[in-house]
């Protein structure tokens, strides 16, 4: 039996809001993605085959985080804002060939689960003709009721349109519904603008269907998982709780949080079992941290692999196209950009290793940079395996250190150095007896001087 056809119409536009910014609302992001790629994540993994999001207009930017993360979506923009059933209708050209069921959703409610999506569709499949996704209010105020009538849904009423008797119903509207896809057109045509703004809401399909019939069930999620975004205050609760289910989930797939509360996760990151991470690390997009591994304190990753059994940190900064190998060791103050560090080499404090491969058991001594930027291109840095470079070393890129290759502390390298050599780039050291002792007597002369002395 073949699965049923499901089109996911995803309202990102409009979405009234008080956040007060240049960027549309749901290009904020939660976890280092926007509000509206943790939706399309969840509709993806929940197997929804179709994908209409609605935008409005001069929404480029949204238009292209739906090309890049969803590229089988199609984009329809809502000329006005004329409430979310007229924008579930500006999506009508994806209704062309009628699926099975259809889900709307919301672009500002990123924490929706993968099962929850799938459970909605369950209803469906189990003969509801609608399906509404409820939650269990703390606090019911100002939410939309959802008055039931034994298993059936019979009206959604808003706070103000509600009894005494509703204002005590907890079971509250989320905004997540789905349809049965031969009812979705007509229930949407039905749906009319009788109110005080004039606009057309999509919750009106519920009392429409009662009307005709049909079939109209709830399904439930928890108040967390629910949770629209308006404001900057809203952005941060939700922030919140993202970051509390991925420390969760690192410390439930095998990994040692020391202070869960002081780590910080993207909505990507990977870390293997047996990875212990210490307090105050921040995880930015992009990284996958392999099993064993000790990140200490204080350090930032991103856009970084980090292979078994490393060590990094504390206060190590990763950044984009980093590459560390197994049992290599980042130490403090050392910054790694667009570099490989092969496995058991060592950098182990104040250094800088950009656009480069610093091979097996190399040793990188402190100070040390690779001056990978000539004002105009970056070039490239190769350290050979086992070789050792020496405190204050500057390796000026383009240049290549052999296997086994000494540089001198304190040497300013620009040419190759062969295997197993020795090279010293630096001004021979050279010494004038007792010229210290006249110098400071010349200054202290000097000192008294200026203060008349």
């Amino acid at each position: 039996m073949s699965t049923p056809s499901c089109l996911a119409i995803v309202l990102a536009a409009g979405l009234g809001t008080r956040m007060k910014s240049a960027l549309p609302k749901v290009m904020h992001e939660v976890g280092g993605l926007p509000l509206l790629g943790h939706v399309l994540t969840a509709v993806a993994q929940a197997g929804i085959d179709r994908v209409a999001v609605v935008i409005g207009p001069d929404m480029e930017n949204v238009e292209a985080l739906v090309a890049r993360l969803s590229p089988n979506a199609s984009c329809h923009i809502q000329a006005e804002r004329l409430g979310t059933a007229h924008a579930a209708r500006a999506a009508s050209r994806a209704l062309a060939d009628t699926p099975d069921h259809v889900l709307v959703l919301f672009g500002d409610t990123p924490l929706v689960e993968t099962t929850t999506l799938k459970r909605i569709r369950a209803r469906l499949d189990q003969g509801a003709d609608l399906a509404v996704l409820g939650f269990e209010a703390a606090n019911p105020f100002g939410y939309g009721r959802l008055v039931m009538d034994g298993d059936q849904l019979a009206a959604i009423r808003e706070e103000r349109d509600a009894s005494e008797t509703e204002r005590r119903i907890t079971f509250c509207n989320s905004g997540i519904m789905g349809f049965r896809g031969p009812h979705f057109a007509s229930l949407l045509e039905a749906i009319g603008n009788a109110n005080a703004k004039g606009e057309f809401y999509l919750t009106d399909a519920v009392e429409i269907a009662r009307a005709r019939g049909l079939s109209v069930m709830t399904e439930s999620a928890p108040e967390d998982e629910v949770q629209g975004i308006n404001t900057r205050a809203q952005l941060a609760a939700v922030e919140a709780v993202f970051q509390n289910r991925m420390r969760n989930a690192a410390m439930d797939n095998g990994a040692t949080l020391v202070a869960p509360e002081t780590i910080f996760f993207s909505h990507d990151t990977v870390l293997g079992s047996d990875v212990v991470v210490e307090p105050n690390v921040v995880f930015a997009p992009g990284v996958v941290v392999k099993n064993g591994t000790r990140i200490r304190a204080f350090s930032h990753l991103e856009g970084a692999d980090v292979g078994a059994a490393a060590t990094l940190g504390p206060y190590a900064r990763l950044r984009p196209g980093a590459r560390i190998g197994e049992a290599a060791h980042i130490g403090n103050f050392v910054e790694i950009k667009n570099a490989t560090v092969e496995a058991g080499a060592k950098v182990n404090h104040l250094t800088y290793i950009g656009d480069a491969r610093v091979g097996a058991k190399a040793n990188i001594g402190a100070g040390t940079i690779t001056c990978n930027y000539d004002g105009v291109l970056k070039h490239h840095t190769d350290i050979g395996a086992g070789a050792f470079i020496g405190s204050n070393s500057t390796l000026v890129a383009p240049v290549t250190i052999g296997d086994g290759a000494y540089i001198a502390a304190g040497s300013t390298i620009t040419d190759t150095v062969s295997k197993d050599a020795l090279a010293l780039g630096r001004a021979r050291q050279s010494e004038k007896p007792g010229r210290a002792a006249e110098i400071r007597s010349r200054l202290q002369k000097a000192k008294r001087a200026l203060k008349g002395d």
